[in-house]
């Protein structure tokens, strides 16, 4: 049997319906054909139906449970073994499991202990970090105007929360941001864009550059001009949606999905957004680059059409904010509704 945290949602249901009519099969042909039909006996089969009476007669109650041992087995490494791998490491930075096997073969023969394959030596590795005792990797680097060595500690790299299969069903579940890059007449400029999956509502605005402080400052008029509240942001790899960008998210309580490299498909929805204001604003405001207050100017009166008359198909030939009114906003709240769309 599976692992209780492997089983999917499809995989639960069909061992509740199996055990269901294993049940059925019991109560109508008995415990001896059950048996040879299921091989379960007739303990399984009643402890079963207790679950089934405790639980009120949900379902759910038949569905397995966690196997994991409790008591996990350990791995036992003979001192020495450690021992090597770390003075060897500490001597030769860096060095991995298929370097270091060799040589630890070596000196185990000669100690007369029994040697480890490759894996367990990169099992090993992984347990001595997770405790501290491998010496830390450190970045050099030289100072450009001073020539000197600068030595500064390898951070250890932060887990990204992915999207994986979750779908947004309300307003601010799911909003995609992205960045264009504009090249025209040697200025180069950076449009921040961002749209709400289940509303197609849709905000953006250019900057100088696409530094992480840019991109906190454009999650922040997002956040004040969004007429809902955002609880999920969606971004790819870029260097832009990290350090502060992300900071901003975790002190607003946002959470923030990362895009698997190299996947667009990921961003269907913004990449589509990415294309239409490229062609429908973008290519005709290229002379205003280098003015980049009468350009974001026009991006909102831009944008304000967009949200407010361009049907979507999407959304069944609405605009973004009709179709919010329409869908998640009560009678008696739309009438004190008022849209505002500023730039600060």
């Amino acid at each position: 049997m599976q692992y209780i945290n492997n089983i999917g949602n499809h995989a639960k249901h069909e061992y509740i319906e199996k055990r269901v009519d294993i049940i059925k099969f019991f109560d109508e042909f008995g415990a001896d054909a059950t048996r040879k039909a299921f091989s379960r006996s007739r303990s399984t089969i009643y402890l079963w139906k207790r679950k089934l009476k405790l639980s009120g007669g949900r379902l759910s109650a038949l569905a397995p449970g966690d196997t994991t041992p409790l008591h996990k087995r350990k791995r036992i490494i003979h001192p020495f073994i450690e021992c090597f791998i770390v003075d060897y490491r500490t001597n030769h930075p860096g060095a991995d499991k298929t370097t270091i096997t060799p040589a630890l073969t070596a000196a185990c023969t000669l100690a007369g202990i029994k040697p480890v394959s490759v894996s367990t030596v990169g099992r090993v590795i992984h347990d001595l970090k997770g405790q501290g005792r491998l010496p830390k990797s450190n970045k050099i680097t030289i100072h450009g105007r001073s020539g000197n060595l600068l030595v500064r500690e390898r951070k250890p790299l932060k887990k990204k929360t992915r999207r994986k299969g979750f779908t947004p069903q309300h307003p601010g579940d799911l909003v995609q941001m992205d960045t264009i890059s504009i090249f025209a007449n040697g200025l180069k400029r950076y449009l921040f864009t961002a749209i709400d999956v289940r509303t197609r509502f849709a905000f953006a605005c250019s900057y100088p550059s696409n530094s992480s402080l840019h991109g906190r400052d454009f999650l922040k008029k997002f956040v004040a001009v969004a007429p809902f509240t955002a609880t999920r942001i969606q971004t790819d790899n870029g260097g832009e949606f990290a350090k502060y960008f992300d900071s901003y998210c975790e002190g607003q309580g946002l959470i923030h999905f990362f895009n698997y490299p190299r996947h667009p498909q990921s961003n269907a929805c913004l990449e589509r957004f990415n294309r239409t204001i490229q062609e429908q604003f973008v290519n005709w405001h290229i002379d205003e680059l280098d003015e980049l207050d009468i350009l974001n100017h026009n991006l909102m009166e831009y944008l304000i059409w967009y949200n407010t008359e361009k049907p979507h198909r999407g959304i069944g030939n609405l605009p973004p904010l009709r179709y919010y009114l329409d869908n998640f906003i009560c009678s008696s709240q739309k009438s004190n509704m008022l849209w505002t769309l500023t730039f600060n």
